[in-house]
């Protein structure tokens, strides 16, 4: 009897997306001739690969030319689900890291607006539900870029609009939100993020991320006090607090921006990918889960996507096994949190630049070498 296999990797950064995992592990297994019926569900977590992963189901993927995080023009694009209510934005297509080179990081400049650009062609669609992935921002400015695109103004003293940025929070004086648009109000916004820190603090978005987004150490604690400069006025000028909400720092405090301006709402962007994947459906006749990722570590088991899958297989009895790029966490805190094991693609020394390059392979080995363990016994 074929042995029913789903197989529901992440994206491997900087690599290979998750699809294309899903592919060189598939390849993998039938090279290895274990009779098995392969389902691929590509998997994301809210960063690197969400859109592909919610238009693995199906949809529509449309395109347009927004701002890139230092204001360049770059095509970027969203998803409008097959209900037609649902649209599904990747914040990182529009504001991410991967659109600059190293030395062109600043958070102190970088700003949501393309990510807002794309928002709002999604509101004219006449959606009413919008998800977002909050994951790989090159951002600190708490989503002011992003409501500026949106109609909201942000003023300094002289009534001039502040530049974009988040170095440029602290000028903000009076914030305008009139000319955001009516619509948004009947409008479901959900933040599909993995994370929990708040936007403020020595967990917060600037002294967490702002390092990874090129800050300095001068330049965080400017982040730090802007934001709260900026999150201070939106309590006091609009009467919502969000200073201190968990999760309000994902992508540079974000998340935080769009709980404010849009109620938006944190929820598992794993958790999410899962339900309109139909993956609980197929776990009723599946015998194992492969999933897998680039780097596995302690964030892992912290509501990163490979997490997500193996403890919902594992409330359906189903046992989940990863293929990773690196492993940097005990195996024993990987089986308790449902992991069966963790095979790594690396066999021997190999720089990083190698193992990127050669990535596809070396999954495809990996797997080759599972399917063949899978055959014993049977």
């Amino acid at each position: 009897m074929s042995m029913r296999i789903i197989v529901a990797p992440g994206a491997f950064k900087n690599s290979l997306r998750a699809d294309e995992v899903a592919r060189a592990i598939e390849s993998g297994i039938a090279r290895s001739g274990l009779d098995a019926e392969v389902m691929i569900a590509p998997i994301a977590d809210g960063g690197n690969g969400t859109l592909d992963a919610f238009l693995a189901s199906g949809g529509q993927r449309k395109t347009l030319t927004v701002e890139d995080p230092v204001g360049r023009p770059v095509e970027a694009a969203y998803g409008l689900l097959p209900d037609g209510q649902t649209a599904v934005i990747e914040m990182a297509l529009a504001s991410g890291l991967e659109l600059l080179k190293g030395w062109q990081l600043n958070p102190m400049i970088a700003s949501t607006y393309g990510t807002g650009q794309l928002m709002k062609a999604a509101l004219d669609d006449g959606v009413k539900r919008i998800i977002i992935g909050m994951g790989g921002s090159a951002t600190v400015d708490g989503g002011a870029g992003c409501l500026q695109a949106l109609g909201v103004h942000l003023f300094d003293a002289y009534g001039r609009d502040v530049p974009r940025g988040g170095g440029n929070l602290d000028q903000i004086f009076v914030i305008d939100w009139q000319g955001l648009d009516p619509r948004w109000k009947n409008v479901e916004v959900l933040i599909a993020s993995d994370v929990d820190n708040p936007p403020l603090g020595e967990k917060g978005a600037a002294a967490v991320f702002g390092p990874q987004k090129g800050a300095t150490p001068q330049q965080v604690e400017k982040l730090e006090a802007n934001l709260r400069h900026f999150f201070t006025l939106v309590r006091d000028q609009l009467g919502v607090d969000v200073l201190n909400v968990e999760g309000g720092g994902a992508a540079g405090a974000f998340a935080a921006g769009l709980m404010a301006f849009l109620n938006g709402r944190i929820v598992s962007g794993i958790d999410l990918i899962l339900q309109y994947s139909g993956f609980t459906e197929a776990l009723q006749e599946a015998d194992l889960v492969i999933t897998g990722e680039g780097q596995m570590d302690a964030q892992t088991i912290h509501g990163k996507g490979p997490i997500g899958v193996a403890r919902l297989a594992q409330q359906h009895g189903v046992p989940t096994i990863a293929i990773v790029g690196g492993l940097n966490v005990r195996d024993d805190v990987l089986h308790d949190a449902g992991l069966q094991a963790v095979l790594p693609i690396v066999t021997g020394p190999m720089s990083l630049d190698e193992a990127i390059e050669h990535a596809a392979e070396l999954v495809e080995r990996a797997a080759l070498r599972l399917g063949y363990i899978l055959q014993v016994g049977r």
